[in-house]
């Protein structure tokens, strides 16, 4: 879907500006419902936002029916969905943000480059009953499947659009009289007693968009919809110029009975046995492992199966020059930012035995805690409450209510004072260290953004401006602007004493990089490297590198650079990946992308090593230790995975608490120290895990 701007006539045209605290970029498309906008997250993540029309918004039916779509999209996450990131169905103006995805319509597609060839039809239709199986199994029936609803993009169809949706047990009911559909892809039974339409009704739209998609028609064609609707209740489907090989498929789909149509299992079952020479695995996911030779069998490591149901950019503004900070680097990862990536693990010394503990939720906290770890305590935040806990037991040491609104990151603790940055990054609030006792508040202004590295506090202003100030004393050491493309992005990463900004040419061409000595400001290295980068990571003094289009966002490889001897090492990637997050350990990074596609480069080899479908719709950042990684998935599940051959080893149970219709924008990565790994879930839980062996968790 192409976006263009606000234009035109009516106050849709140009408003609202925001949904939420989503800018609206431009405008994607739409509906009888609502309007699709462009819009970016906090962090950098592209997403579609639906505004519903004013004139529905005052209508409590439709609200009803709007809040239905967000609960139904919510549940259907998954790879072949595009995942919610936020809503608010209960709005001036309702609306609903879900992961942007580039690529075009089916309808458009047809009406652009005409019919689809037979390769293309079978993976289509691999795809979209792949799609109807994830939501058919949580309950939910789309009930609109139509060309326009989807969206074909590089790693296979997306199904969208919620309206009119239903959990199977709604009790929600249409107006009397009023049909809820499109004639030309809607079953039989939507016309006759549509208040019993179940599964079976997406399966007879799959076969009318196959039709679609292989001829330019429908099976039932005319312009009255009421000849329509008569044709699909009474007669045969034309099925002419559909391939062969698909159409005996495509007349099941279309049979008149909901009984006997096939379900999207065996759909499935009868795409892998049509002809041996199909491609079938390519478009039919499964978990496997590829860019390297077969990994040696592991003791204790469960086979990855097939489709199993698996399971910040720190940003805080700045005040006054003398404020203290924090000197440590914050090992929590926001997707799409462009924060320090997760600190080393180190080796435990420790001989006491550790226990898996769970730390239940704090009171008046809400939604999902973010934390830090460092001088032996783990320092967590949510909206309503900030909190210290032991990371030997999970017990806890203080709480302190803050206000409800959003937080810009975890806790970071800084000398005797944690700090924590709420209001969207207008405030930061200092506690003291031992009672959590309130220290002092202070406004920050708009526009500034603040990392760590070392003893230094880097200020980077919006003009550009950076700022090295001593994180005790608050003392101001240097102040310079650094050669590149406007306001920089600055990382900086455990056991590396430079700080690194990166900033990207307006056409994402080229990446200035620039490496500098955080105690001085002076220049250690600076390049202009091809592409649009963002650092992930560093070793030995050559730094790791994600390669993405800077239009659509798309991770398109990893790379590293080594500025002594001025080379780089390209590693692409097989498909672009979207909302990509990546670490780094070693010579490995490892990348998590949007549907739960898990990867491990060696950048010391140039190749991917393994790749694994996770199916987990949106994750954290992964972390690695050198023996396994590590991501928490959005309902609560903390996962491991081998790594040295991406072999699923262990995963906790979800823990989605008495709200599972919400949702996580930004899902903390895991913390990994002394042999544990430290992660939060949605229920407001904070728990720990030895990684010793995951297989027993």
């Amino acid at each position: 879907m192409t976006p263009h701007r606000n234009t035109g006539a009516g106050a849709e045209a140009e408003l609202p500006e925001y949904a939420g605290h989503y800018r609206l970029e431009s405008r994607l498309g739409s509906g009888g419902m609502g309007v699709v906008h462009l819009a970016r997250s906090t962090s950098g993540m592209k997403l579609a936002v639906k505004v519903v029309h004013a004139e529905f918004a005052r209508n409590p039916e439709f609200r009803g029916r709007f809040r239905q779509e967000v609960a139904a999209a919510r549940k259907v996450s998954g790879a072949f969905t595009a995942p919610v990131v936020d809503a608010d169905p209960d709005a001036g103006r309702p609306w609903m943000a879900t992961l942007f995805i580039p690529g075009p319509t089916l309808s458009d597609e047809v009406k652009r480059n005409g019919s689809m060839a037979p390769d293309q039809l079978r993976r289509l239709m691999a795809g979209l009953a792949e799609a109807l199986r994830d939501i058919h199994r949580v309950g939910v029936v789309h009930r609109d499947l139509k060309p326009s609803n989807v969206l074909l993009a590089d790693d296979g169809p997306k199904v969208i659009d919620f309206g009119i949706s239903r959990p199977k047990d709604s009790e929600l009911r249409t107006e009397t009289g009023k049909l809820i559909g499109t004639p030309p892809f809607m079953a039989p039974e939507q016309f006759r007693r549509p208040r019993e339409v179940g599964p079976a009704a997406d399966i007879f739209a799959l076969g009318s968009v196959m039709v679609h998609a292989a001829t330019g028609r429908g099976p039932f064609d005319s312009d009255s919809p009421y000849v329509v609707a008569y044709q699909v209740v009474h007669d045969e489907p034309d099925l002419t110029g559909v391939p062969e090989s698909i159409a005996s498929l495509v007349r099941r789909c279309l049979a008149k009975e909901p009984e006997d149509r096939p379900t999207p299992d065996e759909l499935m079952r009868e795409l892998r046995s049509v002809a041996a020479s199909y491609d079938t695995q390519a478009f039919i996911p499964a978990q496997r492992s590829g860019g390297g030779p077969a990994p040696k069998p592991r003791a204790a490591q469960p086979e990855p199966s097939g489709r199993r149901r698996l399971g910040k950019k720190v940003a805080t503004g700045a005040g006054a020059l003398g404020l203290i900070v924090a000197a440590a680097l914050v090992s929590v990862h926001l997707a799409g930012g462009d924060d320090p990536a997760p600190a080393r693990p180190q080796p435990s010394t420790k001989a006491a035995v550790f226990s898996s503990w769970k730390a239940e939720p704090v009171p008046g906290g809400a939604g999902m805690p973010q934390c830090s770890y460092r001088s032996g305590t783990l320092w967590c935040a949510q909206p309503g409450a900030v909190f210290a806990l032991s990371p030997a037991d999970g017990r806890p040491l203080w709480r302190h209510s803050i206000a409800a609104g959003p937080i810009s990151g975890p806790p970071v603790l800084s000398g005797p004072v944690v700090q924590l940055c709420t209001n969207g990054s207008s405030l930061l609030t200092g506690f003291d260290l031992r009672s959590g006792n309130e220290a002092g508040k202070r406004p920050l202004p708009h526009g500034t953004t603040v990392r760590y590295a070392g003893d230094t506090t880097l200020l980077i202003r919006a003009d550009g401006t950076i700022t090295g100030v001593d994180s005790r004393s608050g003392h101001t050491k240097w102040t310079r602007r650094l050669p590149g493309y406007g306001t920089p992005s600055v990382a900086s990463f455990a056991g590396d004493p430079l700080a690194y900004a990166t900033s990207t040419s307006e056409e994402g061409t080229r990446t200035h990089v620039t490496a500098v000595d955080p105690d001085t400001g002076a220049v250690r290295w600076e390049a202009s490297l091809h592409g649009a980068l963002k650092p992930v990571g560093s070793r030995g003094g050559s730094l790791a590198f994600l390669s993405f289009d800077k239009a659509s966002g798309a991770t398109n490889a990893v790379l590293r650079y080594a500025p002594a001897s001025k080379t780089s090492r390209w590693v692409a990637l097989p498909v672009p990946r979207f909302s990509s997050q990546a670490t780094a350990h070693g010579d490995m990074v490892y990348l998590l992308s949007a549907g739960g596609s898990l990867e491990a480069f060696d950048l010391a080899a140039g190749k991917r090593l393994w790749q694994v479908e996770t199916s987990v719709s949106r994750g954290s950042a992964p972390v690695g230790d050198g023996e396994h990684v590590y991501f928490t998935a959005a309902d609560g599940r903390l996962l491991a995975f081998g790594a040295h051959d991406g072999r699923l080893t262990g995963q906790t149970r979800p823990r989605l608490g008495d709200r599972p219709d919400e949702v996580t924008a930004d899902i903390p990565a895991p913390l990994l120290a002394d042999g544990h790994v430290y992660a939060a879930a949605p229920d407001g839980t904070v728990f720990a895990m030895t990684t010793r062996d995951p297989s027993r968790w």
